[in-house]
């Protein structure tokens, strides 16, 4: 049988669907399912690793709670004591920058949040505290309410002067305000006690420039003309209650004195004062330090206008307080030898002020230098233990005064 192709042989038929091409719309469709499994894909890793981080997290807070460690707070008793200022006007956030800063707390945060659990917070007032480097916040907090940590806080009594002075009846010592400086600057750190010296102070104010201890333009003439005498800054620290770095030198412990005391002075208005009296804030301040030492507050401004009259008469104060002054004691009533020493500041031997206040004038004094009760009175005289003081302008009268003083045992000799 031939086997030959012929017009009427069947032709093979194709199995399956026919081929063709795919559509415009067909490969759109798997272009946004390719990248639907690529965008969950790594959905589904990032899922991962976000649940790993937190799982390592929650591992390492869990770690530390049951080990007692927290990296947002110290633990333990810190590793050195440290001084550090609040400021005026200081915030809790801006205390706890400070502790922050000199590595006291941790973390600003974690003093914040011990501060709010402690209402004392509330009431801490400027000035410098005693804490330790790595306490835990908490104890930061407890250190600064606790008054015993407060340091640098000096308190000046209204009419001291720069050096102790002694009573001669008595011999009881009052203290200066150098030796307020001193005990006030006077901090114990780890266990060693540091102080400025009395003599440091002394030393600082009679030989540091002018400009140095920041002595008011008002003030710069008569301190120059005193040369290298401590007394020079005499008045020109002010009573009342200063913050004073106890980490400082004795300099600029003294200057910031001066400096605030000048702003006192200032704002009190004895610059303008002095100009309506055609005086110096300087004479003014010693006008002021005379009143303080001679009088009791009802007579303040009795002994003022005392003042100014003999002054204005070019007659010699001769006050008792003038010759005590240099002298640092105090009594009522001084020797013959005593009035004839010739000081800067005797007023028995030198006409007009002395070179000098004679101490440190408070408000009171003060404000009678400036504002001088009425009258025409030359002299006065206290003549009983309770400080009743007789004024006069009659020499005769004055003399009568005296001798009711001494009946009295106010007096044993006359001014």
């Amino acid at each position: 049988m031939s086997d030959k192709w012929g017009p009427d042989r069947a032709q093979p038929v194709a199995v399956g669907p026919p081929r063709r091409g795919m559509s415009r719309a067909e490969r759109l469709r798997q272009a946004r399912n390719n990248r639907r499994r690529r965008i969950a894909r790594a959905a589904s890793l990032a899922l991962l690793i976000v649940v790993a981080i937190a799982a390592v997290f929650l591992g390492s807070k869990l770690w530390h709670s049951f080990s007692g460690g927290n990296s947002n707070d110290y633990a333990g008793d810190g590793v050195s004591d440290l001084v550090i200022q609040v400021h005026d006007g200081d915030s809790t956030t801006a205390i706890a920058k400070t502790l922050h800063d000199h590595k006291a707390v941790a973390t600003v945060k974690a003093f914040v949040d011990a501060a709010q659990r402690n209402s004392a917070m509330s009431e801490i007032q400027p000035g410098y505290y005693k804490v330790r480097t790595e306490i835990p916040a908490s104890n930061a907090v407890a250190r600064l309410v606790d008054p015993s940590n407060r340091v640098g806080k000096l308190t000046i009594p209204e009419g001291r002067q720069l050096d102790d002075i002694a009573d001669v009846k008595t011999n009881a010592v009052t203290d200066g305000i150098f030796s307020l400086i001193s005990k006030a600057s006077c901090v114990n750190l780890d266990g060693a006690k540091r102080c400025v010296s009395v003599d440091d102070l002394r030393a600082a104010a009679g030989t540091a420039p002018v400009a140095a201890l920041a002595i008011p333009q008002w003030a710069a003439g008569p301190v120059g003309a005193m040369g290298a005498d401590h007394r020079r800054i005499e008045g020109l620290i002010a009573p009342g209650t200063w913050n004073i770095d106890p980490a400082a030198p004795a300099q600029s412990i003294l200057s910031t004195l001066i400096t605030s005391s000048a702003t006192v002075y200032t704002q009190g208005g004895l610059l303008d004062t002095a100009a309506a009296m055609n005086m110096s804030p300087y004479q003014i301040l010693t006008v002021g330090s005379l009143v303080q030492r001679e009088a009791k507050p009802q007579d303040f401004s009795k002994v003022a206008r005392v003042i100014y009259n003999r002054l204005a008469e070019h007659r010699k104060l001769e006050f008792d307080s003038t010759v005590n002054y240099s002298l640092d004691r105090q009594e009522v009533a001084t020797t013959d030898a005593d009035r004839a020493k010739p000081t800067p500041w005797n007023s028995y031997v030198r006409e007009g002020l002395p070179q000098t206040p004679i101490c440190s004038p408070g408000a009171e004094a003060l404000d009678a230098a400036e504002h001088p009760a009425p009258g025409d009175w030359l002299y006065f005289v206290t003549i009983d233990m309770q400080g009743t003081t007789l004024f006069t302008r009659d020499y005769n009268q004055h003399l009568a005064n005296i001798e009711l003083a001494r009946h009295n045992g106010v007096l044993d000799s006359a001014r």
